[in-house]
């Protein structure tokens, strides 16, 4: 008899992880296209080529340890495209090299692999590169043109020059993945729609960083602080796709609204406070961190057992 021992969940389904994976693939590509029209074919290449590194790098991590190669899950692929997505169009390509190898050798494989990493890998290799190369991560543009983000210019405090139409579709400075506001909000609607994600924690991100920057707004005009605030860095790329990753992120429905809750107020903490103007990597990194805590905490109490009892 063969056993094959494998990570948690072992929930039997009609899908497969492939699935799942390709489905998150899909609906990144609105959010890359505006940036490749925007910002400029570059944008193309720098996801192409760490997309090609994650998955070099996690076959090469499968040969030389002489494990199953994993490449089919597609998590790689995505891995590669979410990291991509979070750097400036100008990012030299060795960085990206070392930051998607980073993200799948560090962050995932070397934790046991998928489903059992402790951080999400995209945002770890951003936030490695980040020690390493601060310059380069922090470099904007738009239409070739280097300038300060939206989030810079909040930074003085003052609501930015661009509008919130333009940075609904796009036409503002920043990382490949983020400038459209648009482009993610479709893509979270299809992720929901097709199952892939509950709304849980983006809603809860989401408003968690609506309600703290409406209280506690840095201009006369509260409003628009808050839209600002809600559309401007990587708010929605972080909220729709790195922080409903499920390995990092809670399974209970409570846990998974505390968890949105936490990673919306760090993210207002870290902006507010922190050494950069973007708060969302570190964020739902610390989140991450204390993931099994709130799971442990949100458990629903099993029939018939004693609150308090040990399993």
């Amino acid at each position: 008899m063969n056993l094959t021992v494998a990570s948690s969940p072992h929930i039997r389904g009609n899908f497969k992880t492939s699935r799942l994976m390709l489905d998150v693939v899909l609906a990144l590509v609105p959010a890359l296209a505006v940036g490749a029209i925007v910002l400029g074919p570059r944008a193309l290449a720098v996801t192409a080529v760490s997309m090609i590194s994650a998955v070099g790098a996690e076959w090469l991590y499968c040969l030389l340890t002489r494990k199953p190669n994993t490449l089919r899950d597609c998590s790689a692929l995505v891995t590669g495209m979410l990291f991509a997505l979070t750097l400036p169009v100008s990012t030299p390509f060795y960085v990206v090299i070392l930051g998607s190898v980073f993200a799948i050798l560090a962050a995932k494989c070397l934790c046991g692999g998928l489903g059992q990493n402790v951080f999400n890998p995209a945002l770890a290799g951003r936030a490695f590169m980040m020690l390493l190369f601060p310059a380069a991560l922090t470099r904007y543009a738009v239409d070739g043109v280097s300038g300060a983000t939206p989030l810079h210019q909040m930074v003085m405090p003052a609501l930015p020059k661009s509008s919130l139409v333009d940075m609904l579709l796009g036409r503002i400075p920043g990382s490949i993945g983020e400038i459209s506001a648009l482009a993610l909000l479709l893509s979270g609607v299809y992720l929901v729609v097709r199952k892939v994600i509950s709304p849980r924690i983006p809603l809860a991100y989401l408003g968690s960083v609506a309600v703290l920057t409406l209280v506690f707004h840095k201009t006369d005009n509260a409003l628009a602080w808050m839209l600002y605030s809600l559309l401007g860095g990587g708010v929605m790329l972080g909220a729709i796709f790195m922080a409903t990753d499920y390995a990092t992120s809670p399974v209970t429905p409570v846990g998974q609204l505390l968890y949105g809750i936490g990673c919306g107020a760090l993210t207002v903490f870290f902006r507010y406070f922190g050494l950069f103007p973007e708060g969302v990597t570190y964020a739902i990194l610390l989140m991450n961190l204390l993931t099994w805590a709130i799971d442990r905490v949100t458990a629903p109490r099993r029939f018939g057992v004693k609150k308090g009892a040990r399993a």
